[in-house]
C-alpha cells in the first residue's frame, strides 16, 4: 500500500500565496538554498538562513519524504576579490578558513550538513556549457571585450518572481563605467579577466563566472532540470534569484517549482548586514548564549517574518529555553506511550504543516512542559513519558537534545570543585550553619553559578 504523506502548506513567493505543496516525485523532494559567499564570518542574518531551511529539511524528512537538500557556496566573487587582497593572502587560503567557520558555526546551531555543498570553483565548466545554451537561444550575448551579458528583455517574464515590470526597473538603471552591456538591465553571465584576478579559460576568453549563473548551474546538476524548492534569503529574491529564472527557463528548464524566502534579522528598524555594519557574528554570540539559544531565538518568530534583533531579546529566549529544559531535569529516559502524547504531537505537527509555523509549534513544546511540571509535583508517573515527547517533539526542530544537566552546568574542568562547593553548602545547611552557607552561596554567585534549592536538594547551573 503506497505511503501516505501529511498535507503540508507552504507559501510560494511565485504564487504570493500558501499553497498544498506537492513534489515532483512521489515520497521525494529536492531543495536547494542559496548558501554562504564565504569572505568573512557569518553574522546572525546567516545564521537564520542555515535554521530556517535546516529545520525545513527536518520537517520534510520527519514526515517520511527523501529529501536531497543541497546548499552551494560561492567561493568567487568580487568581494572575495577585495578581500583576499586587502590581507594579502591567496583566495584559496581565504575561503578555505572561512568555510571552515562557517561548518563551525553550522554545528554550533545545531544544524545538519547539507547532502551536497557544490563550490562555484568546481562547477566553471558547467557554467560555460549554460552559458553557451543561453548564446545559442537568444538570451545572451558576447561584447567587445570578451564580457558575456544576458540580454533581461529577450526574457519576457523576467520581474515574475519579485513582482517588478521593466518600466520599472528602468528607472535609474544604467551602465556603469568599464560595462560594454547593450541595456541597463542586462546583467552578466562571464567576466573578461582583469590584471590580478583569477580566471579562467573560456570559448570568449580568459575570465570568471557572474554570481547569479552560477546557482542556475549548481542547483541543475545537483538536482536536475526540474526540482522542487529553491530557498533563500529575501534580500535574493531581487536580483539573485529573479536572475536564476530568467538563465535556467532561458535555457530550456522548467527549474524550481516552489520559492521560499526568509525574512530579515533587523537592528533598530534596518535590515542586519555586512554593507551597514550594523551585524554581528554567530561566533560573538555562542560565548554568551549558545549555539541553541541562538537557534531557539530564530524559530521564535515564523520564518517569513521580519525578526528584530537585541540583547535583552536574546536573554529572555535564553530564559525560554531553560524553561523546557528545567521540565526535563530529573527525568529518565522512559517508553513513549503514543495514546497519552497523540494531543500533544498532533497540535505540534499541525502548526508545522501550516508553512512550517515554528512560533506555534514551540507554543505546543511549553504547554507541554507546564503540563510535565504539573505531573512532577504530584509525583506523577506520566510525567517521564511526557518528558520523553518533549525531548522527541524538540528533535524535529532541533532542540532539547542535549542532557538537562550537561545544559545548565557546561562541560568546563571546573565542574568538579563546584560540586564540591554545593556539597559543603548543604553540609553548612544540615548543620544549621546558615552563615557558611550564605558565604559558600556568594563565592559560588561570584563565578557565576547559581544554586537552585529543592526539596529534593541542591542544582546548580550557569548564569
Amino acid at each position: 500500500m503506497p505511503k501516505e504523506f501529511p498535507v503540508l502548506y507552504l507559501h510560494d513567493s511565485l504564487q504570493r500565496q500558501k499553497v498544498v505543496f506537492t513534489p515532483l516525485q512521489p515520497g521525494r523532494v529536492s531543495l536547494y538554498v542559496c548558501g554562504m559567499t564565504v569572505y568573512d564570518y557569518c553574522h546572525l542574518g546567516h545564521a537564520r538562513a542555515m535554521v530556517t531551511f535546516d529545520t525545513w529539511a527536518r520537517i520534510l524528512r520527519h514526515w517520511g519524504w527523501q529529501t536531497r537538500y543541497v546548499r552551494n557556496i560561492t567561493d568567487i566573487d568580487d568581494k572575495i576579490i577585495q578581500r583576499a587582497a586587502e590581507r594579502q593572502e591567496s583566495i584559496g587560503v581565504l575561503t578555505e578558513r572561512f568555510i571552515a567557520a562557517m561548518h563551525e558555526d553550522e554545528a554550533a546551531l545545531g544544524c545538519l550538513p547539507p547532502d551536497h555543498e557544490p563550490r562555484a570553483t568546481q562547477h566553471i565548466a558547467n557554467m560555460q556549457t549554460l552559458i553557451t545554451t543561453l548564446i545559442e537561444k537568444g538570451h545572451a550575448y558576447v561584447a567587445d571585450n570578451g564580457d558575456v551579458y544576458y540580454a533581461v528583455r529577450s526574457f519576457p517574464e523576467y520581474g515574475k518572481l519579485s513582482g517588478r515590470s521593466l518600466d520599472e526597473l528602468q528607472v535609474g538603471a544604467r551602465i556603469e563605467p568599464g560595462e560594454r552591456k547593450r541595456d541597463p538591465l542586462d546583467f552578466a553571465l562571464w567576466k573578461a579577466a582583469k590584471p590580478g584576478e583569477p580566471a579562467w579559460p573560456s570559448p570568449w576568453g580568459e575570465g570568471r563566472p557572474g554570481w547569479h549563473i552560477e546557482c542556475s548551474a549548481m542547483s541543475t546538476e545537483a538536482l536536475g532540470c526540474s526540482f522542487d524548492i529553491h530557498g533563500g534569503g529575501l534580500d535574493l529574491q531581487f536580483p539573485h534569484h529573479e536572475n536564476e529564472i530568467a538563465q535556467s527557463q532561458g535555457a530550456g528548464c522548467a527549474f524550481a517549482h516552489y520559492w521560499l524566502h526568509n525574512g530579515h534579522i533587523r537592528v533598530r528598524d534596518e535590515k542586519m548586514s555586512k554593507s551597514l555594519g550594523n551585524f554581528v557574528t554567530v561566533r560573538d554570540l555562542i560565548p554568551n548564549y549558545g549555539g541553541e539559544a541562538l537557534r531557539f531565538f530564530i524559530l521564535g518568530s515564523h520564518y517569513r517574518s521580519p525578526l528584530q534583533y537585541s540583547d535583552d531579546a536574546l536573554a529572555a529566549t535564553q530564559n525560554s529555553l531553560e524553561r523546557l529544559y528545567t521540565a526535563l531535569r530529573g527525568l529518565a529516559p522512559h517508553e513513549l506511550v503514543p495514546e497519552l502524547g497523540a494531543d500533544w504531537e498532533e497540535r505540534f505537527l499541525a502548526a508545522l504543516a501550516d508553512d512550517a509555523n515554528t512560533p506555534e509549534a514551540l507554543a505546543v513544546l511549553f504547554d507541554l512542559a507546564r503540563e510535565i511540571n504539573r505531573l512532577r509535583e504530584q509525583d506523577s508517573e506520566l510525567a517521564p513519558p511526557l518528558g520523553t515527547l518533549l525531548r522527541k517533539l524538540g528533535g524535529v526542530l532541533g532542540l532539547l537534545q542535549q542532557d538537562p544537566e550537561r545544559f545548565f552546568q557546561g562541560e568546563e574542568e571546573d565542574v568538579d570543585w563546584i560540586e564540591a562547593k554545593v556539597a559543603e553548602r548543604q553540609r553548612a545547611r544540615a548543620q544549621r550553619d546558615f552563615a557558611r552557607a550564605d558565604a559558600i552561596r556568594a563565592e559560588l554567585d561570584v563565578a557565576g553559578i547559581l544554586v537552585e534549592d529543592t526539596a529534593g536538594g541542591s542544582n546548580w547551573r550557569r548564569r
